[in-house]
């Protein structure tokens, strides 16, 4: 997969990842083993849906028989690839991306993994609110919308670090 990157781009990346990768297990969990998520998706390691983001040739055959489990070190190498496209998306689509802190960054990026691009750029209101800098606005946006009442503690979180530009596990 080749992904739009310059040299300055993926160093920012290959700096946050680790600590982006913390952050979603901390949110999603990991699992080795295949379950079907809420949704009833087929899922496996850090919320990887196998139906909708099916497995690539690639991640096939660095996973082996993934249906029978996978290791923690697969389940990151899915999940930083995963990360790498939910980044390319919200680069080309949200016009102030490149802009933001990486914990701002982070914050979409996060709900752009649980929600897929199509769930984020329904929250067109929130994302104009950030294109404006209205940072207090577009957290509210976040908050008043059924991903917050389907996962409060985590929006939450992510409402902060909209907010406020940091990233903190607090949940106020």
């Amino acid at each position: 997969m080749v992904l739009p990157f310059f040299y300055g781009e993926m160093k920012m990346i290959e700096q946050c990842m680790e600590e982006w990768v913390k952050r979603l297990i901390f949110h999603e969990g990991m699992s080795l083993m295949p379950y079907y998520c809420p949704a009833g998706k087929l899922t496996i390691g850090v919320g990887r849906n196998l139906e909708d983001n099916p497995l690539t040739e690639e991640e096939k055959r660095a996973l082996g028989d993934y249906m029978h489990g996978i290791t923690e070190n697969g389940a990151k190498m899915l999940l930083r690839n995963d990360i790498v496209a939910c980044y390319a998306v919200l680069k080309k689509s949200v016009k102030m991306f490149d802009k933001l802190s990486a914990d701002r960054q982070y914050a979409l990026l996060d709900m752009c993994f649980q929600l897929g691009w199509k769930g984020l750029k329904k929250f067109k209101r929130m994302l104009k609110e950030i294109e404006r800098e209205n940072f207090d606005m577009a957290a509210f946006e976040c908050l008043t919308s059924a991903y917050a009442r389907q996962t409060p503690k985590r929006a939450r979180r992510i409402a902060r670090t909209i907010k406020f530009g940091y990233w903190s596990v607090a949940d106020h």
